[in-house]
């Protein structure tokens, strides 16, 4: 003899399996909509090819679960985002390797306020006979006092030829002067 009722009222049991198949069929639909969601999102942030995001979300639409996977093993490794702060990253490094000064002599680095390479004693800078501020060698004029800027060894060899000397000798000395 059992100690409780076994008779079970079928008309309640089942109107309970239907309330708990109801609410199952709901979580899923649910869970495979917000799926298909996501992955469309996903997409969206990876790719700006229109057909892509919708392939995707058609792809987990009709797979579910499985068409969800393969796109997690197919889906492009970067986000627009992450591609964009690369692409930021490349061009700081790149204006940071074009900004630094190299001798164009040996290659070594060299700083700003160098007149000369201390490695190949090749001439970097030169100096403004107005305001004495260094000067880049191509430079015609001087930014800070609007100088021009004649070469001393056109100077000193059209003075040399003048006076019928050797401008080999007078260039390279006024040359050093400069130094």
């Amino acid at each position: 003899m059992l100690p409780f009722n076994l008779n079970v009222d079928f008309q309640q049991l089942s109107g309970v399996i239907v309330t708990v198949v109801a609410i199952l069929a709901a979580i899923l639909t649910t869970l495979w909509i917000s799926m298909i969601i996501w992955a469309y999102r996903d997409m969206r942030s990876r790719s700006r090819d229109t057909f892509a995001q919708a392939m995707v979300a058609l792809l987990v639409a009709v797979l579910s679960v499985p068409g969800l996977l393969v796109y997690l093993i197919l889906r492009p490794q970067e986000t627009l985002a992450e591609q964009y702060e690369r692409a930021l990253e490349e061009e700081a490094l790149l204006q940071e390797i074009e900004n630094k000064q190299v001798c164009a002599g040996c290659g070594h680095p060299t700083k700003d306020d160098w007149r000369l390479c201390p490695y190949c004693h090749t001439k970097l800078k030169k100096n403004c006979p107005s305001c004495g501020k260094l000067l880049d060698l191509p430079w015609t004029i001087c930014p800070y006092c609007e100088t021009p800027q004649v070469e001393q060894s056109q100077q000193s060899r059209r003075s040399a030829a003048a006076m019928g000397y050797s401008s080999t000798y007078q260039s390279d000395s006024a040359e050093d002067d400069e130094i």
